[in-house]
């Protein structure tokens, strides 16, 4: 049975908070490289959730970015989020990959300092897409 746009939404949002809380672990657990990676992922599916409750059947795609900019065609606030969390798309690829890096382990390329700025930047994705799922 075909869900609708809000239960639908509301599926990807719930995983999205499940993500920022798995990044907020890892990176308790000095796992940067993992803190950073769900964070991203976080923010990414609370992008997909929005877009799903405006209506969207079928969301593509990975970059934090180029979500915002999907979204801000339904609501313009969603640019400004764009610049301010377009640096989470650093975090899909080197954090996982050890040929993403220039040389070394994703386990040893990231800090506290990225974990902390990426958590804090979904932070902000997923309190202005919650604001909006009402």
């Amino acid at each position: 049975m075909r869900k609708s746009p809000a239960e639908e939404a509301l599926r990807w949002f719930q995983q999205s908070e499940l993500d920022l809380d798995d990044a907020r672990f890892s990176s308790q657990g000095e796992r940067y490289h993992l803190a950073c990676f769900l964070a991203q992922q976080s923010a990414e599916k609370a992008l997909k959730a929005f877009l799903y409750h405006r209506g969207a059947e079928a969301v593509w795609g990975h970059s934090v970015a180029e979500l915002c900019h999907d979204a801000a065609d339904l609501d313009p606030g969603f640019a400004e989020l764009a610049v301010e969390s377009a640096p989470l798309d650093k975090y899909y690829i080197a954090t996982r990959y050890p040929n993403g890096l220039p040389g070394g382990l994703p386990s040893h390329a990231f800090s506290r300092y990225d974990a902390e700025l990426a958590i804090a930047m979904t932070a902000k994705v997923l309190e202005y897409v919650r604001q909006r799922l009402v």
